[in-house]
């Protein structure tokens, strides 16, 4: 496949401190790439260097001649007073679009993603809108390759399901950098993962995010086979040293180069193997055994209105919430899930109905406007204003090692609140929550920012919390994962129970396509082709009865691949090690192949 872009050897550095090293791969034509890593590994840098904006300390880009690249920031730089169609419209002239035909196109483009107002100015937009209408000017472009850097921020989950129909129909390569790992599994064919903890600083990986899942954890295991035999064969030497053997001899000479190269392997793979702290997540509880924490019966919600009165966000819902019961909030941004949790917290009165709350009941709150953190604060201050130590639980531990559990760097620790990225500030008020006992978690929006690994980390901590949570996220792999209960807001009073997230996105694209058929709001499944004619050939009759023997063969082949990458011999050769993750990537995609073959046949054979 032609190569639209390549990296080589790329080098970045922030201070002392390298984000990247020695990164090389290419981005085909036909590759839906995304980019994932911890916070702070340089994701959105190295973004900016493929697309030619910033420059790389070493190594080198190349692009190939005359492409048509888009880049999409994680912010946009419209101004104010331009209005939707305009930005669009300068978009198609940029491609040699006539200005006279270029403002009814941007129309089109725009009703197609079901703007309600084309001639809207940017001021006049939420954050959410002002993304899509960011994706629609690059989108128009016709590019050959787009980077996106962070798109589903801001867009609440219809607007994330408008992208990902958009992306996974596109006719386009991209590279994608997100933390939305339901996004990478619809959209992506093949991962990239900047880690220290992987040879070269990155794990590439054929297929979506769950094919990634598997494969990095049989790398990371062949990698932590390979330390052991190193530590094995280093033992050896390093007594074999010991006894002094005469440094004159050309077979001593050499056998002494081979221990000290043994020796600076293990040091390599056992750093790289070290590279994998997570912030410590373990929200406290008050242990109360009440089975009632809060009692909602024919509750109503409104919303106040500028000059008076109210907008109804929910007319009336019931619901009970006991320790354990984990409630998932769901609606379009504007749909009453942020102020039904205030309502839950007592912050604003119910408009209707009846709240019981368990007396003296005891809310965490994580709100995601972060509106408790102190920008003029240091980070020192903010873990622990008062004293050098943190109450947590029955123990005192020192703020610098509560500052460690939550990944901050001791360099870090006079840092101002407000000059700290998005994941870090997340952490923060995380680490600053866990200090309060609860009966009941608050959580909006927790997710936002947070490297996929943090977001692990804080979906077991959900999960093993023994009171009762509330969730507000458009990270779907958490709320599918963590709710025992649904509850989806329509922003205009109904409030809908749903079993999971996936019986109310069947039920939200069918609403989309019925509000807007152009909008192409039909789940986006993929189409078995048929050949020409009807019913199998003799031939094909034939390759229709050897297919499931087939691709039982390959996926053998495959299995054996995977059990020879565990084996001593092969986990300390480095070499081998990639040669073998190259096969067992050619194996799956001659997978993918075969049963995409099996279902063009059984298709064509029911005709």
């Amino acid at each position: 496949m032609p190569v639209l872009l390549s990296a080589r050897d790329l080098t970045r550095t922030v201070g002392a401190r390298p984000l990247f090293e020695g990164l090389t791969f290419d981005v085909q034509d036909d590759e839906r790439v995304g980019l994932i890593g911890p916070n702070g590994c340089g994701k959105s840098t190295l973004l900016r260097i493929l697309a030619g904006i910033e420059q790389p300390d070493g190594g080198e880009r190349a692009a190939a001649r005359g492409i048509r690249m888009g880049y999409l920031a994680q912010a946009d730089t419209f101004t104010e007073g331009q209005r939707a169609i305009e930005i669009v419209a300068k978009a198609l002239v940029s491609i040699g679009v006539e200005a006279h035909e270029a403002e009814t196109q941007a129309e089109v483009e725009l009703r197609k993603a079901v703007f309600a107002d084309p001639f809207a100015t940017v001021g006049s937009l939420s954050g959410g809108w002002r993304k899509r209408l960011a994706v629609i000017a690059e989108m128009v472009r016709a590019p050959q390759l787009l980077l996106l850097d962070e798109p589903t921020n801001h867009l609440d989950l219809e607007g994330v399901l408008w992208l990902e129909r958009l992306l996974a129909n596109a006719r386009f390569a991209f590279v994608v950098v997100t933390h939305d790992r339901a996004f990478l599994e619809a959209v992506a064919n093949r991962i990239v993962e900047i880690n220290p903890r992987h040879p070269g600083g990155h794990f590439r990986s054929v297929g979506g995010y769950n094919d990634f899942l598997v494969n990095r954890d049989l790398a990371i295991a062949a990698q932590e086979k390979k330390q052991a035999v190193l530590q094995n064969q280093v033992a050896r030497e390093t007594e074999w040293l010991r006894r002094g053997p005469k440094a004159q001899m050309k077979k001593a000479q050499s056998r002494i180069a081979v221990a000290l190269d043994r020796q600076q392997e293990l040091a390599d793979v056992s750093w790289r193997n070290a590279q994998t702290k997570t912030a410590g997540i373990d929200f406290t509880a008050t242990g109360r055994r009440s089975s009632d924490l809060i009692v909602a019966e024919n509750l109503r919600v409104d919303v106040p209105l500028v000059g008076g009165g109210g907008r109804t966000l929910i007319r009336s819902t019931d619901f009970q919430l006991g320790p354990g019961d984990r409630l998932g909030l769901l609606g379009r941004n504007g749909s009453g899930k942020s102020t039904l949790l205030k309502v839950l917290n007592g912050e604003i009165p119910v408009a209707g109905g009846t709240l019981k709350r368990a007396p003296s009941l005891r809310a965490v709150y994580f709100r995601q406007d972060r509106a408790s953190l102190n920008p003029g604060q240091t980070l020192r201050q903010a873990l622990c204003p008062n004293g050098e130590a943190v109450q947590f639980r029955e123990s005192k531990i020192h703020v610098m090692s509560w500052a460690k559990r939550f990944c901050y760097r001791p360099e870090q620790m006079e840092q101002l609140v407000g000059s700290m990225s998005g994941g870090e500030q997340a952490r923060l008020l995380i680490s600053q929550l866990m200090l309060k006992a609860g009966d009941l978690l608050l959580l909006d929006e927790p997710t936002n920012d947070l490297d996929i690994a943090t977001l692990e980390v804080l979906e077991d901590a959900i999960m093993t919390f023994p009171g009762a949570v509330v969730l507000v996220t458009h990270d779907r792999f958490m709320l599918d994962r963590v709710s025992t209960k649904l509850l989806a807001l329509d922003g205009h009073g109904s409030a809908t129970p749903h079993a999971d997230y996936w019986q109310w996105q069947t039920a939200q694209q069918s609403l989309i396509a019925k509000e807007n058929p152009s909008a192409g709001g039909r789940p986006v499944t993929p189409a078995i082709p048929t050949l020409a004619g009807a019913g199998l050939g003799k031939s094909e009759r034939r390759e229709l009865e050897r297919m499931g023997e087939k691709i039982q063969t390959t996926e053998a082949k495959r299995d054996v691949l995977y059990v020879r990458m565990g084996e001593p011999a092969v986990a300390s050769d480095a070499a081998a090690l990639m040669a073998l993750q190259d096969e067992i990537d050619q194996l799956t995609i001659e997978i993918d192949r075969l049963y995409a073959r099996w279902q063009e046949l059984e298709a064509k054979a029911a005709i």
